[in-house]
């Protein structure tokens, strides 16, 4: 039975220390390569990925040879890297379904926004059930913290960026058992 993950930030090829760095590595060769390592073991063949924007920088050559690398069936949506030449190699990857700036994803009663940035999907409506809202999965911000954007500004965002999940991709049920727990918790 397939699955469904999401993640985002790969920033294959990103040789910045102030990236790699904090994600543990000495370079961006070794995040590369632990990248594709974690996602092959946890990802199958007929699996859904949503990778939500920032595939990889500088070496596009290398980053389309990682990205073909990746097991699953990959969703794109558009990151603030990922430029009009890049989304054109992206469409040449045999695992790229599409490519989107943003996507809805409706899940065993739960409805998702995807996007890149952490994007206000509410009115507030705290009393209502989370069944009831649209919960915002994102990337972006490089936080470690999946909850920052809830913590911060009371509403349903939730961070899927590789520096949140320890360089792996994190599958949509993961995702709920945390959004849920996360949510009985609140005091209103």
């Amino acid at each position: 039975m397939s699955k469904i993950y999401v993640t985002s930030d790969l920033h294959f090829c990103h040789n910045r220390d102030f990236l790699y760095s904090p994600r543990g590595f000495h370079d961006a060769g070794e995040m590369n390569f632990t990248i594709v390592s974690n996602w092959n073991h946890i990802v199958k063949d007929d699996d859904e990925v949503y990778v939500l924007g920032d595939m990889m920088l500088n070496d596009d050559a290398m980053g389309i040879y990682l990205i073909k690398q990746l097991r699953g069936r990959l969703h794109i949506i558009r990151g603030n890297h990922d430029t009009d030449r890049r989304l054109e190699l992206y469409e040449k990857c045999f695992n790229v379904l599409d490519i989107q700036n943003s996507a809805y994803l409706h899940y065993n009663g739960y409805h998702f926004y995807l996007s890149h940035y952490p994007t206000l999907t509410s009115n507030f409506d705290f009393d209502k059930p989370l069944k009831s809202r649209l919960i915002n999965l994102c990337g972006h911000s490089h936080t470690t913290d999946p909850f920052m954007d809830w913590r911060v500004h009371n509403a349903p965002i939730y961070h899927c960026e590789l520096d949140a999940h320890d360089c792996k991709p994190i599958s949509i049920d993961e995702a709920l058992k945390d959004i849920c727990s996360y949510n009985a918790n609140l005091k209103r």
